[in-house]
């Protein structure tokens, strides 16, 4: 790829003085094709999210960067017919250099044989089903074989603001596509108010409050920059650990500071003790007790007689990941849980019924 001018002295889409394009930039960084391993971004998003239009503008304003798209079938994808220059099973090019390949067999023989066979291809975009769990491709990148050749940047999820709500928010998979996202698109908000936009952005941020928000419309995204899509660097390959990767005592207790969401829609009650959890009382809560209209939970737990903490997560779906903490002695029980319409005194008084030592009623006074 040809020498690039600064973005300062050149808009987008502009030439420079040799009439060369000018590539797409970062600071003083233009993104160009890597010394050493391919830059991956992952597009997740729930049906009718905005994906398909997500890409065209990706790949419509390119400006020179040669990207190579990942997808299932091309039936899944839309283009402009009159940008195709040579179409074969696997394979379509586009006039501006850019190609669309289907996922062949594994993840990571795909992506090796595009890194190998694809000329001069300079970004790789990876675009997942429709209820596909990022989670499954983000660990696909801790495979010996792609992280000598590729490096996960960013995973980029796409919301659709005019649907975004609770029945969505019963589906796990939509719930997970927003906590694995680093960058989220939130669609359509062209077509609602702005104190919605804000409640919806304040609602994700408390799934996912390292997410970037790009608030836009992708059917006039023209003010949407590449550069606020690609080349982010939020996900490094290498330590990427999605469940892990949110956990701090600090951001526990800036949840426990508010226990209801800025848009009333859901309720955030967090539960804090100094003695430990009884294992099996614990487990029979998570069972038998667990509320239905919770769709997530996190934190630290300290059971009796263990000499680590672990850490907890529950994601919509009822589905549990708990985790040994070695690095750090237990010392306290710390849990947020997310839901609609809880009773936090009944919640609370279940988890204090799930400590060691004598079972109490907060019901009964």
């Amino acid at each position: 790829m040809s020498g690039s001018c600064l973005a300062k002295d050149y808009p987008l889409g502009a030439c420079s003085p040799s009439g060369e394009p000018v590539i797409l930039q970062r600071g003083g960084d233009a993104i160009t094709a890597p010394a050493q391993r391919m830059p991956i971004t992952v597009i997740t998003g729930f049906w009718e999210s905005g994906k398909a239009m997500l890409l065209n503008h990706i790949l419509n304003n390119a400006q020179g960067l040669k990207v190579a798209v990942l997808v299932n079938q091309f039936g899944d994808i839309e283009m402009n017919a009159q940008r195709v220059v040579s179409e074969q099973n696997d394979r379509i090019e586009l006039s501006n250099g850019c190609v669309y390949c289907t996922i062949s067999g594994s993840l990571v023989d795909t992506v090796s044989w595009v890194i190998e066979h694809e000329d001069q291809v300079d970004y790789l975009v990876i675009e997942t089903d429709e209820l596909a769990d990022p989670l499954s491709i983000v660990t696909t990148f801790r495979d010996a074989a792609l992280k000598e050749i590729a490096r996960l940047d960013s995973v980029l999820g796409v919301v659709n603001a005019e649907t975004f709500g609770l029945p969505l928010l019963k589906h796990s998979v939509y719930v997970n596509q927003l906590i694995y996202s680093d960058v989220i698109v939130l669609d359509t908000t062209n077509l609602i108010s702005a104190d919605k936009v804000s409640a919806i952005e304040q609602d994700i941020h408390l799934l996912k409050s390292g997410a970037q928000i790009l608030s836009c419309s992708l059917q006039s995204a023209s003010h949407l920059p590449l550069l606020a899509l690609l080349d982010v660097g939020l996900a490094e390959s290498e330590s990427y650990v999605p469940l892990e990767k949110e956990w701090s005592e600090k951001e526990l207790s800036e949840r426990e500071l508010s226990k209801y969401f800025a848009s009333a829609h859901f309720v955030s009650i967090p539960f804090c003790s100094d003695r430990p959890f009884d294992f099996t009382r614990f487990e029979h809560f998570l069972m038998e007790q667990l509320p239905e209209n919770i769709f997530r939970a996190k934190g630290t737990l300290w059971f009796k007689d263990q000499p680590c903490r672990y850490l907890f997560q529950l994601t919509a779906g009822k589905r549990c990941n708990l985790s040994p903490d070695t690095h750090m002695p237990p010392s306290q029980n710390r849990l947020v849980f997310i839901g609609h319409k809880l009773n936090p005194l009944q919640l609370t008084q279940q988890l204090g019924n799930c400590l060691t030592g004598q079972s109490v009623s907060l019901l009964s006074s």
